[in-house]
């Protein structure tokens, strides 16, 4: 049996559909598709699927993934993608099909580009004089105060017309996974800028040497 990773964007009004929802989503494009994925076995069979490093409802992604199974022996991984595309609803793009390498276990760092509106500046200039800049985390286990300057020790921001931008790397492994609502949540707190003004797009997920995850 082969791990089959479908890579797909999910942009401007796909970024509201929450995980529950991309599930029932994917289940039921799959199910059209008709490829040979495989199903799980019991009183109430469905289509085996994995999702990597789901992402939080209202950020757009350019490298989100799901793993399927098939038995099929040699997959058409380009004729797979074609399927899919067709049936995808807006906002959602697959741009590639491949037999899935690492396990999501490898995934340590999501790197992300956030935008503001340019007037937001000066604030993101005050996170930068900040000696600390402590967030309350909420985990299974319970919070716990984490200060988002050993992650993000300074913004270094660009100018992109009239929206000012600047990138992240944050922790996305098993023992701390950072989300940049943290951020944008804990600017709102300290300088009132408005988390909802920020636009968060996922640009890539990495192992802990750097490389790419796939």
């Amino acid at each position: 049996m082969i791990t089959v990773r479908i890579w797909f964007e999910k942009r401007n009004e796909a970024s509201y559909i929450s995980l529950l929802d991309l599930q029932r989503v994917m289940q039921r494009v799959l199910k059209r598709s008709g490829l040979p994925v495989w199903h799980t076995l019991g009183f109430n069979p469905h289509i085996y699927m994995t999702f990597t490093c789901p992402l939080s409802l209202g950020q757009e992604s350019l490298c989100e993934s799901v793993d399927v199974k098939t038995e099929q022996d040699a997959p058409d991984y380009a004729a797979w993608q074609d399927k899919l595309n067709a049936i995808m609803p807006a906002g959602i793009h697959v741009f590639r099909v491949e037999p899935a390498k690492d396990k999501a276990s490898a995934i340590a760092f999501a790197c992300y580009t956030v935008r503001y509106p340019a007037s937001a500046a000066p604030a993101l200039a005050g996170y930068n004089a900040l000696a600390a800049a402590p967030v309350e985390k909420k985990g299974k286990k319970g919070a716990k105060t984490v200060d988002l300057k050993a992650c993000v020790p300074a913004i270094e921001c660009r100018a992109e017309g009239e929206q000012t931008a600047f990138d992240l790397c944050l922790p996305a492994a098993q023992e701390l996974n950072l989300n940049p609502s943290l951020l944008t949540a804990f600017l709102e707190r300290q300088f009132g800028l408005p988390a909802d003004s920020a636009a968060i797009l996922r640009t890539a997920l990495r192992k802990a040497d750097g490389s790419p995850f796939c």
